[in-house]
């Protein structure tokens, strides 16, 4: 597991360089979050100011060799984690966002843009806890499942949202574009892949039989 770790992080520097595309698009009519932040700001656990902050397990106790966030508050990381694995949870065949270390490099990635994107994510983490709050009474990882499911159902649709959802439509859209991005240019993720590039081949027999005959070329 460990070795598998930092074959991951070897690749952040590709990975950096081949999701830049997902960057240079801004998402426009983003309002300063100050007053949704201020909403929440009574739930949301005190943190320290300096931007390196320890994983922890669910003893709460940091781990030596845990990653330490760059950007990210201790809330926002375990929100993170929580969205990363709902849009992309394991099953039978694939393993889980957090498997692959896709929080890690959301962070790394954040850390690497900053400016309009890190606003845009913390923005769209608040707008989670202030609708969780007002509907459930406690922040989106602290929901259960079902609870999140209703409020993410609010703005995983975008032809379905509301109007007034339409930034937190935004935000969800560009996490998503992320998540994505960030797993199938993991290790874990290439392997889900149905097509891994190109391979060494002893010989070309020439188009399969098959893909000429759908083509109607056979």
């Amino acid at each position: 597991m460990e070795e598998r770790k930092t074959q991951n992080r070897r690749l952040c520097l590709q990975r950096r360089a081949i999701l830049k595309m997902l960057a240079v698009a801004p998402v426009a009519g983003w309002m300063p979050m100050a007053t949704l932040a201020a909403q929440v700001a009574k739930s949301m656990p005190e943190h320290s100011a300096t931007p390196e902050y320890a994983a922890t397990g669910d003893d709460g106790q940091g781990a030596a060799d845990a990653y330490q966030p760059k950007v990210l508050n201790p809330h926002e990381w375990r929100t993170i984690q929580a969205l990363s694995d709902r849009i992309l949870p394991a099953d039978e065949d694939s393993p889980s966002a957090t498997e692959a270390l896709v929080p890690e490099f959301l962070d790394d990635w954040l850390d690497y843009q900053r400016g309009e994107l890190l606003t845009e994510v913390r923005y769209g983490l608040a707008w989670l806890d202030s609708e969780c709050t007002r509907a459930f009474q406690r922040n989106f990882v602290d929901c259960a499942s079902g609870e999140q499911t209703q409020i993410l159902d609010r703005i995983a649709y975008s032809q379905r949202a509301a109007p007034e959802d339409a930034r937190a439509v935004a935000f969800f859209n560009r996490l998503r574009d992320l998540v994505l991005g960030g797993y199938y240019t993991s290790e874990l993720g290439i392997r889900d892949l149905p097509y891994l590039g190109n391979e060494p081949q002893n010989g070309w027999q020439g188009c399969p039989t098959p893909v000429l005959a759908k083509l109607g070329l056979a």
